[in-house]
């Protein structure tokens, strides 16, 4: 079950949760974006009657058409940044470890990972209207490794996912525990 999405896979390591943002959070960008390109149609439809002088001048209307050229590439580099935060900010928990992968821009990735055994607290948060009526939110996941929390931000059934994270954490203890009591410890050595 999409097993490529784990770096540095190890030996016997599955895929539990692929995690991305809820679908609310790009729809409200994307809205946004929408709404910021058809503004400049709203605007030629209300000035092209109280000011003919821009639209019938051949010297003013070039640069006019160029402006707005300018500002519907810039608008599309916007929104294709807006959605590719989105689809690359992803947050993987498997059977050993949880790992946050956050795009940064473009050409910027940070990936962080840590073993499930480490995790100390995990708490779920829901902050609004359209995140509680839409059950979208942020898991906070406090570690004993460098970095100290983890975020997974507006992801979709917080509660859900944190319990589910804290269970994957306590048999990976357990294991980990059963683990070391079958090693056997060396007698003292007899002089």
């Amino acid at each position: 079950m999409l097993a490529f999405y784990i770096p540095h896979r190890k030996e016997g390591e599955t895929l539990v949760m692929l995690l991305r943002r809820h679908p609310f959070v790009i729809v409200t960008k994307l809205a946004f974006w929408v709404v910021v390109a058809v503004a400049p149609v709203v605007f030629y439809f209300l000035a092209k009657d109280a000011t003919p002088f821009v639209f019938n001048n051949s010297v003013v209307y070039p640069i006019v058409v160029l402006f707005t050229s300018v500002y519907y590439l810039y608008l599309w580099l916007f929104a294709f940044h807006s959605f590719v935060d989105y689809y690359l900010d992803v947050w993987i928990v498997t059977n050993y470890r949880i790992i946050n992968i956050e795009q940064r821009g473009l050409f910027s990735r940070t990936v962080s990972e840590q073993e499930l055994d480490r995790i100390q607290d995990v708490t779920s948060e829901l902050k609004g209207f359209f995140s509680t009526m839409l059950d979208f939110g942020t898991v906070y996941i406090q570690t004993a490794g460098e970095q100290v929390r983890f975020v997974f931000k507006q992801i979709p059934d917080p509660y859900g996912v944190s319990r589910e994270i804290t269970k994957l954490a306590e048999q990976r203890r357990q294991a980990h525990q059963e683990t070391e009591q079958k090693i056997p410890t060396q007698p003292p050595a007899q002089s």
